[in-house]
This record gives structure tokens, C-alpha cells and sequence, in this order.
């Protein structure tokens, strides 16, 4: 039945293959970040793996939240110049960056010690109608 009813709800079809290209760039970006020994555990130990896997996480989603950071600075900047911001261009920026991260560079650690401005979480851009038009499709909201 769940077959049928994926090969004949093209609404749920793309929502499957838009959640499983988010997975899968999040996987990617995961084994890029983890660049050491071709991203094999090679340990034995289930615990040393298991440690290797969460410090891998946590490099990863630190990183994307640095994108994202960064993105929302970007955006709040070109707001600040009178640009006009379209909510559906910011639904396709991906925060699984990597042209900006030197993984074999140098690395500076003279600032760790300098305590960063606090993080801004809101954008003054309406994502009314993306939400309205996902509950749409999903058949949950109201119809046009």
C-alpha cells in the first residue's frame, strides 16, 4: 500500500526525494569534514569507535551552525542595503559550505580566548508563505 501510495502522490514523492537529498548532503559533508584516513574507523574498540562517530558529529554540526551564522550575517547585510530578500532563494542555500574551509592550512589560536558577540537567530524575512505552501502540499492546510 505504502508503494501505491508513493507512486501515485507526486507531492509525496518530492517531499521524500527533498528529504533524502538533505540526508544524503549531510552525509557527504560528514565525510568530508572527516578527511582522516579516508573517514575508516580503523580502531577495533566499539567504544573508541563509537567516540570517533560523536567527535565527528560534533566537528560537523559546528561547522554547519558556522555556516549558517554566516549566511544569516550575509543576509541581514544585504537586507541592511535595501535588498530584497525572496524567502524561496533562502529555502535552497545549503549551510554544508566547504569552499571556505582550508582543512590542510594553518591555523591561528591566538583568538580562543576572545569571547564572540552573541548570535542573532532572527531574520527580518517572512517564511509565511514557504510554511503555508509545505502544509498545503502536505494536505494539511487549507486550500487555495
Amino acid at each position: 500500500m505504502q508503494l501505491l501510495r508513493y507512486l501515485s502522490d507526486a507531492p509525496l514523492r518530492r517531499r521524500v526525494t527533498a528529504a533524502t537529498n538533505k540526508v544524503e548532503s549531510f552525509n557527504r559533508f560528514s565525510q568530508w569534514i572527516s578527511f582522516g584516513n579516508r573517514s575508516v574507523i580503523a580502531d577495533n574498540d566499539p567504544i573508541e569507535q563509537e567516540k570517533a562517530m560523536k567527535y565527528n558529529a560534533l566537528l560537523t554540526n559546528a561547522v554547519i551552525f558556522h555556516n549558517a551564522l554566516d549566511i544569516a550575517e550575509i543576509v541581514r547585510q544585504l537586507l541592511e542595503e535595501g535588498w530584497e530578500i525572496d524567502p524561496e532563494d533562502l529555502a535552497h542555500i545549503s549551510p554544508h559550505l566547504t569552499e571556505h574551509i582550508h582543512r590542510f592550512g594553518e591555523y591561528s589560536t591566538h583568538e580562543l580566548g576572545i569571547q564572540p558577540d552573541a548570535c542573532d537567530p532572527k531574520l527580518d524575512v517572512d517564511f509565511t508563505p514557504l510554511r503555508d505552501q509545505d502544509l498545503t502540499a502536505a494536505g494539511l492546510g487549507k486550500a487555495a
